[in-house]
């Protein structure tokens, strides 16, 4: 089967990397598995293999979908776009916690983890953990500490809830087409319970504006909420890279307190 560059495809094809990712995840008999984007089936042959487990697989492409069907009859197939799919419908109120995998396109890991991260902390206990294949740099990017190149939105965002765990690096030469950059198998387990003092909307919003322009002061990157700096923790002369997940919820919680 050919790679679709619209779809971003990357089919992974090393079986040492796919053991590891087996191994990594260690699914159990009655588990429910959800592989996203499982293109030809490379790693769905090997989670599959466990007995008694209640597998769902969303795929993009639909000319894949027949194969995977034919070769996984009791796989249930949806040919759906990741972003697009309702996951209070598709994963139900379910308690004992869905294990989530796949090997997501570059060109929308970011904003598909946020939607699980947020969903997970939405419905506590609906996921279990989720293991992901991805740009080794998003990778880098989800574990970032404030002060350093790598920190930003996505940083805090998942950090405030989930933990992040980079379980190994996977060089291009693992994938048919090889990708350009190296990539690297996270697991990220949501947190149980979060404290979150202001709209996640106002965080994602002051997230953005700062790092939009993270090389001006505070100050005037959030200059149009008119923000009392002498109530925060952060300075006004402070970049974006220098402030902490704690200190921009502060600022978020000030916000909503002090909106219209």
């Amino acid at each position: 089967m050919r790679a679709r560059k619209r779809f971003g495809q990357h089919f992974l094809n090393d079986a040492g990397v796919l053991q590891r990712i087996t191994d990594a995840v260690a699914l159990r008999p009655a588990q429910r598995v959800l592989e996203i984007g499982p293109g030809t089936g490379a790693l769905t042959e090997y989670l599959a293999a466990i007995e008694g487990t209640r597998y769902t697989a969303i795929e993009i492409d639909r000319d894949l979908v027949p194969q995977l069907q034919q070769r996984f009859p009791a796989l249930q197939v949806i040919n759906a776009d990741v972003l697009s799919v309702d996951l209070e419908q598709l994963l139900g109120t379910a308690t004992d916690g869905w294990r989530v995998v796949g090997n997501l396109p570059y060109n929308i890991s970011s904003p598909l983890i946020l939607k699980f991260v947020h969903y997970a902390h939405s419905a506590p206990g609906s996921i279990r953990d989720m293991h992901f294949m991805l740009q080794k740099e998003m990778a880098d990017r989800m574990r970032a500490t404030p002060s350093t190149k790598a920190w930003g939105r996505l940083s805090v965002m998942v950090q405030l809830f989930a933990e992040v765990e980079n379980l190994f690096d996977v060089p291009p030469s693992s994938f048919t087409p090889p990708p350009k950059v190296d990539s690297a198998v996270v697991r990220i387990r949501p947190r149980a319970t979060v404290d979150l003092p202001a709209q996640l909307s106002t965080l994602d919003q002051i997230l953005r504006q700062a790092f939009s322009a993270r090389r001006k002061r505070l100050s005037n990157a959030l200059k149009s909420l008119n923000i009392d700096w002498s109530e925060m923790q952060a300075q006004p002369n402070w970049r974006a890279d220098d402030v902490g997940a704690a200190e921009f919820l502060q600022i978020a919680q000030w916000v909503d307190e002090h909106r219209g």
